[in-house]
């Protein structure tokens, strides 16, 4: 096992704000040297073609599945509420802990699955 995956390690769920002020969200076990690779386009192929700008939030999860979980929420939100998921996750330098909104949102995905209905 690296120590990446390492079972204590975090997995962080991360927003960038991009060229144009468009908004990138993705996952890592070390959101800033994520973000270095992003800048340095060697990173996703979106943050390619529009250079990240600055890391706008950071929230710490404690496996990568849960991360995931947070990411697929925040993809699904409209920008004002990513942007408001920025503000009250902010990004300092530092990594601080959210295991409030964490859990939250892996209870929300697990227990209360939309379905969708399936055409005739």
């Amino acid at each position: 096992m690296t120590a990446a995956s390492a079972p204590d390690r975090p997995w962080w769920l991360y927003l960038l704000e991009c060229s144009g002020g468009s908004l990138y969200a993705g996952i890592s076990p070390d959101p800033q040297q994520r973000y270095r690779l992003h800048a340095a386009g060697r990173g996703a192929r979106y943050t390619r073609a529009n250079p990240p700008q600055r890391l706008l939030a950071i929230c710490a999860y404690p496996s990568r599945s849960a991360a995931s979980v947070a990411e697929h929420w925040l993809k699904q939100q409209p920008r004002e509420a990513k942007l408001a998921w920025a503000a009250s996750h902010p990004y300092a330098g530092g990594a601080g802990e959210c295991e409030a909104h964490s859990a939250a949102v892996i209870s929300r995905s697990s227990s209360a699955r939309r379905r969708v209905p399936r055409p005739a």
